[in-house]
């Protein structure tokens, strides 16, 4: 068996939590994602960095009623780094697709 490289920005629990939030729904605002995975604003602006200068979300900052909003959407590069780390931990758990 061999066992593939696991993606190391992906292997963050919070960043894969993003990753997988955004891949079922697209496009989320900053908000909708720190209730979901229950993180601080702080940590969770980090870990959205992190993921944006991977190429894997893009970040949407705007107003909405004089407020500011940061909508982070999926990318296809985060679509498929996502796909690759599933495929990849799959051959950890010796699932074969």
């Amino acid at each position: 068996m061999e066992f593939k490289d696991l993606d190391p920005i992906l292997h963050s629990q919070l960043r894969l939590a993003v990753v997988s939030l955004l891949i079922s729904v697209k496009e989320a605002e900053f908000t909708f994602i720190r209730e979901k995975t229950n993180a601080t604003a702080g940590n969770l602006s980090v870990q959205i960095n992190k993921l944006k200068e991977a190429g894997y979300i893009e970040v949407v900052k705007q107003f909405k009623d004089n407020y500011p909003q940061t909508i982070c959407k999926i990318t296809p590069a985060g679509v498929a780094a996502f796909e690759q780390y599933v495929k990849n931990l799959q051959s950890y758990l010796g699932v074969n697709k």
